[in-house]
């Protein structure tokens, strides 16, 4: 009877962690192998917002990032 349960719970637990990784949104799974979760446009916009660079800085970093 245990082994039931437990095995039904299992399977309920396994279904609905494949439902919630299906609905993640794409981008966000690609980068689960980067650590962050940030790519170079997002940090530089960050940055920018926060005032650690000058719009001229965000200019220029953003040419090069997007070559």
């Amino acid at each position: 009877m245990i082994f039931m349960i437990l095995f039904w719970g299992l399977i309920i637990f396994g279904t609905v962690a494949l439902i919630r990784w299906l609905i993640q949104s794409p981008g966000r799974r690609s980068h689960l192998g980067t650590g962050t979760g940030f790519d170079a446009m997002d940090i530089l916009k960050k940055r920018y917002a926060e005032g650690e660079i000058a719009r001229d800085e965000f200019e220029t970093m953003k040419k090069e990032i997007l070559r």
